[in-house]
């Protein structure tokens, strides 16, 4: 069995003209870019479902993580197959099938919901994480491409731009039109009448639907664009990898620790959002509405720590800024562990700003120098994303043991920094006798 790599920013585009290339591109600029801000949607609007469906559908901590195993499960299984099909069917039409899987996501939140069926939510969640997926492999190197080489880097940090903006905008819809504010104790559940228990358990259901439903039209609406609109041709490389590759791949020590401190990263940042809501009303003592637009602010704070960090990063070795960043995420940890009230709203918050970075630098850092291996090498980190489907689990369980005690969870993503604290300290070093050598 044959694997391919994910395609990479070494694909070349055909335009008749540099001007007339300039203007034909800008069209599919605007709608890859559009694909940004609908994927940063489904990932933040993951941590309002959290909360939202345990409660509708009366599962424990544990149980309600899953949410997050389904999508960042997909991604990983989809990986690859992304790469291949891609390559077999060009870049526009990868796109328009990830929006499609994407918008048959969100239509079945509706029977999901209509028959309060968690696992049928799961297999919603799976069905969009697999369109994320393959609109993410596309869209990457993409936006880097519809343009002069030299400034694909300002293209892609604009596209991102957006994917930081959904952050913030994700969380306030969904806390306006999901959460109801309304939450009973398991003793309050266990009197009511069971005709009103039902009520209320469909109604809280229920709320998903309008969202989702608007969000697959809109992904119709995108996807029908893709599909009328010109896209101009792209070549790429086409050559596929053996797995002994992606195993020889991990002799460079520095990529073998960067995808374990992605792994750690992306289940740390999963970790600190899926629990946000419910860490502010535990530890802080505010209301879910409220908590709801504290997430916003956590989302404003990690798109302005982006930017501020891309600024930094011309002045600080980006492995430097990396481990003070990472330090300053564990005392926040610590912090929302051990403090009450204001303090654990304003470390989560500040969580958010110092986690901005991570990914983007941890990537950086795994693939330098690699050489004709660093196409394997950006596989296997966004394959390590799947640290977003196990880790929030073990944090779900931890809380649970502790008899629902949000606040001891948090050592789950404190380990995680610690890890990132030592790949940012030694584990990013390249050694010599690493240089990327032919694989035959």
């Amino acid at each position: 069995m044959a694997l391919t790599s994910l395609p990479s920013g070494s694909a070349t585009l055909h335009t008749e003209t540099a001007d007339s290339g300039r203007n034909k591109l800008l069209v599919p600029f605007i709608l890859v870019t559009s694909l940004f801000f609908l994927w940063g949607m489904a990932h933040n609007l993951d941590s309002i479902l959290i909360p939202h469906l345990k409660k509708a559908c009366e599962l424990n901590n544990r149980q309600s993580t899953l949410v997050d195993t389904a999508v960042f499960f997909a991604y990983f299984l989809m990986a690859i197959p992304a790469g291949m099909l891609l390559k077999k069917w060009g870049y526009k039409s990868g796109i328009i099938t990830g929006l499609l899987l994407f918008a048959a996501g969100a239509f079945l939140f509706v029977p999901a919901a209509n028959t309060r069926s968690y696992e049928l939510f799961l297999l919603a969640l799976f069905v969009i994480g697999c369109g994320l997926a393959i609109l993410e492999t596309a869209a990457n190197p993409y936006a880097a491409i519809l343009g002069a080489p030299e400034t694909a880097g300002i293209r892609l940090n604009l596209a991102a731009s957006f994917n930081g903006l959904a952050a913030t905008v994700a969380p306030l819809i969904g806390t306006a039109f999901i959460l109801s504010g309304v939450e009973h104790s398991s003793v309050q559940l266990a009197a009511m009448p069971a005709a009103e228990k039902l009520a209320y358990l469909n109604s809280e259901a229920s709320a998903v639907k309008l969202p989702y439903i608007i969000l697959g039209a809109v992904l119709l609406l995108v996807a029908f664009l893709f599909y009328f609109f010109h896209f101009p041709e792209v070549k790429g490389d086409t050559s596929v990898s053996k797995p002994m590759e992606f195993i020889k791949t991990l002799r460079h020590k520095h990529l073998a620790w960067a995808v374990i401190a992605q792994f750690a990263y992306v289940g740390a940042q999963v970790c600190v959002t899926s629990f946000f809501i419910r860490m502010a009303k535990q530890g802080g003592g505010i209301d879910e509405k409220t908590a709801g637009y504290y997430l916003g602010v956590y989302g404003l704070l990690f798109m302005g720590g982006r930017f501020l960090g891309t600024f930094l990063l011309k002045f600080i070795a980006s492995n430097k800024l990396l481990t003070i960043y990472a330090i300053i995420a564990a005392l926040l940890c610590l912090l929302a562990i051990t403090g009450q009230g204001a303090y654990v709203i304003y470390s989560l918050g500040a969580l958010g700003f110092f986690m901005s970075i991570m990914f983007p630098t941890i990537f950086s850092l795994g693939i330098n120098e690699l050489g004709k291996d660093t196409k394997i090498g950006s596989s296997l980190l966004v394959m390590s994303i799947v640290g977003g489907a196990i880790f929030p689990y073990l944090m779900g369980t931890v809380i649970d043991i502790y008899g629902d005690n949000i606040q001891i969870g948090y050592i789950v993503p404190l380990a995680c920094f610690l890890v990132i604290i030592f790949f940012g300290a030694q584990g990013y070093k390249v050694k010599i006798h690493e240089k990327p050598v032919e694989l035959v």
